[in-house]
């Protein structure tokens, strides 16, 4: 059988492209060309120049296959545009998950098509099953074991198609494991440091990047308190979101956080850190996995971040489009744009972004 794995460069994906071939698999590995040669030079991906010639030095190693595919124009589309266009907007995006959505699995189960390849593989955290023993029955998602790299938050949005396809071979293993293997078979990427989690954000500094890219979601306006008073100037919408403590430039003898953010009169809201706390939600772009639609309420467990714990919550369909989530907690600092996962224990049901 044929694997077609999505290598980075990193020590997740060469390990995974190790174990399928330890499997008995014909594996290729395959990495994308996002960004990097385009007119600005001082942003970076994961899947840059140099970390594309680790992979193919990886491949190299594992005596495996590896080419490389330009998904440049659809990057920039659905994951650069999305990404200033959010800001512009007053949301928080996740890129990692357009990236997911838009560009990893369309583009490997694409070459896997075409190639005739078998499984498509990643090295994320994760685990696939069938609901059934049916081959018709549904593909579920659910968490890696070693819960503090599970990364099933950021893979909501993918398809039965892709995740009928799709093995990762990471689910069992804990982080720890992953690099003592990268280590012991001897991988270029052994000792190579995590990624970062805005990857073409080469220094990490994402205002410059929107400065470039979106300056007019820096333009100022005014800061107010719960009762409306004027207590600032704001630099740029683009540079809040909510919860955000730090860079106010609000003098206060208690800690103040960004508990609103007004798109249309361009206006920073700050209080308390109880301000800041929601208990309902209202969910869009729903993908659902472990059941067709949701038509009844149901709880559930909720992540609204990717490193938190997920918390228990009601989950109530508004029709077909949207959900509203009501948590038995106010839960801190949920953000426009970012998104809302539903697990059933270890089984992601489903999720979508918050309104």
């Amino acid at each position: 059988m044929k694997a077609l794995v999505a290598m980075s460069g990193g020590v997740d994906s060469s390990v995974a492209a190790y174990l399928l071939k330890k499997d008995g698999y014909e594996v290729i590995g395959l990495s994308f060309e996002l960004w990097d040669r385009r007119d600005v030079k001082k942003f970076n991906t994961c899947c840059s120049a140099e970390t594309v010639e680790i992979a193919k030095s990886v491949a190299g190693k594992l005596g495996i296959e590896h080419y490389t595919i330009d998904v440049r124009d659809a990057f920039y589309r659905y994951v650069i545009e999305d990404f200033c266009d959010s800001y512009i907007a007053g949301s928080t995006p996740n890129p990692c998950i357009l990236c997911n959505k838009y560009i990893k699995f369309d583009f490997l189960l694409q070459e896997a098509k075409e190639t005739g390849t078998d499984v498509i593989a990643t090295g994320h955290y994760a685990r696939t099953c069938r609901a059934g023993t049916s081959d018709k029955s549904r593909v579920l998602l659910k968490k890696g074991v070693d819960f503090r790299k599970d990364q099933s938050y950021v893979l909501y949005v993918m398809t039965q198609e892709q995740l009928s396809k799709t093995v990762f071979p990471l689910g069992d293993m804990r982080k720890e494991e992953t690099r003592a293997l990268a280590k012991e078979v001897g991988l270029e990427s052994a000792l190579r440091p995590e990624s970062q989690d805005i990857c073409f954000v080469g220094n990490g500094n994402y205002t410059d990047f929107i400065r470039d890219f979106a300056p007019e979601a820096l333009k100022p306006g005014l800061i107010i308190d719960m009762e409306g008073k004027v207590v600032g100037t704001h630099k740029g919408i683009a540079l809040y979101t909510i919860g955000q403590r730090k860079r106010l430039g609000v003098s206060s003898l208690k800690p103040l956080y960004v508990a609103g953010i007004d798109i249309g009169n361009n206006i920073i809201t700050v209080g308390s850190r109880e301000d800041a706390m929601r208990k309902r939600l209202r969910v869009k772009e729903l993908k659902w996995i472990s059941v067709e639609t949701l038509s009844e309420t149901v709880r559930a467990g909720v992540k609204i971040r990717s490193t938190m714990k997920e918390e228990h919550a009601v989950l109530t369909p508004e029709g077909d489009k949207t959900v509203i989530v009501e948590f038995n907690e106010p839960q801190w600092a949920p953000a426009a744009g970012q998104s809302a996962v539903f697990y059933n224990g270890d089984v992601v049901i489903g999720g979508g972004v918050i309104e």
